[in-house]
């Protein structure tokens, strides 16, 4: 996979406030925000892989799954 390039007009700036209530949270409250965004991920994508490939097992879904989280290739 090359190197992307850097693209100003995709910089997404964060409200001054919501940095304010990111910063003040606990380290464990950070990591379940993380570990939450993940699972809703897996659980969005899973849904599309079912709705477009419904003859799909679920080890193929699973498979394609972690392929897409991890930006496999292969």
């Amino acid at each position: 996979m090359g190197q992307r390039s850097f693209d100003p007009r995709r910089i997404e700036v964060i409200d001054d406030d919501v940095a304010e209530i990111l910063r003040r949270k606990a380290p464990a409250e950070k990591m379940e925000m993380i570990f939450a965004a993940n699972r809703t991920m897996r659980l969005r994508i899973e849904g599309a892989l079912r709705t477009w490939h419904p003859q799909w097992t679920d080890e193929q879904v699973a498979r394609e799954v972690a392929r897409r989280m991890t930006r496999a290739t292969g």
